[in-house]
């Protein structure tokens, strides 16, 4: 008798998170980019921050966020793996990012299949779209800023699709800050 080998994708161990603020009318940044909006006058924290951050080892961004990052001083998130989905940056020596431009699916697959913490993907809604839409999105911890900013880059970029999500838990801040947990549905 022939043993059949396992094809079978790894379970999903580590989660992959969209961790983000976004405005009060639904958007992470202005149309241009910019986030000075999240500047707060009174911060309450850090809004749970911190200790998200010791929940993952590995961060996501697109090329924008990655831009944005670096234009703030800001090379890559210390200690953490750190890729950048881009089909035009190119790979240095000494960035402390991996240049990826393939499947996103591919990549959390290989990604889950390997040891460690939950993933964060950082942003931009173009990434979140994509990781959504092929199923790899499992957790989004939003933060909504009481702040209309009018107009914007969304949360998630708008396609055809309609997605469940179960809420997990929420939180209020004494600035007005809304924290939502939501898990995608399967």
């Amino acid at each position: 008798m022939k043993r059949r080998r396992r094809t079978a994708r790894p379970a999903r161990k580590r989660k992959i998170v969209y961790y983000l603020a976004v405005s009060a009318d639904g958007f992470i940044a202005r149309p241009d980019g910019d986030v000075a909006w999240l500047d707060r006058p009174r911060t309450a924290g850090d809004y749970g921050m911190a200790a998200f951050y010791k929940t993952i080892d590995t961060v996501l961004m697109g090329r924008k966020t990655y831009e944005l990052g670096l234009k703030l001083g800001q090379k890559g998130y210390p200690g953490k793996k750190n890729y950048v989905f881009s089909r035009t940056l190119r790979p240095t020596a000494k960035a402390r990012v991996q240049i990826v431009s393939g499947d996103v699916g591919e990549l959390a697959w290989k990604l889950r299949s390997e040891e460690g913490k939950h993933i964060w993907l950082v942003g931009g809604a173009d990434l979140a779209a994509a990781f959504l839409d092929a199923g790899q999105l499992d957790e989004l911890i939003i933060h909504v800023i009481p702040t209309f900013i009018g107009e914007g880059i969304p949360l998630i970029q708008p396609r055809h699709r309609s997605v469940e999500l179960t809420l997990l838990s929420t939180r209020t801040y004494r600035d007005g800050v809304l924290r939502l947990d939501y898990a995608v549905r399967r």
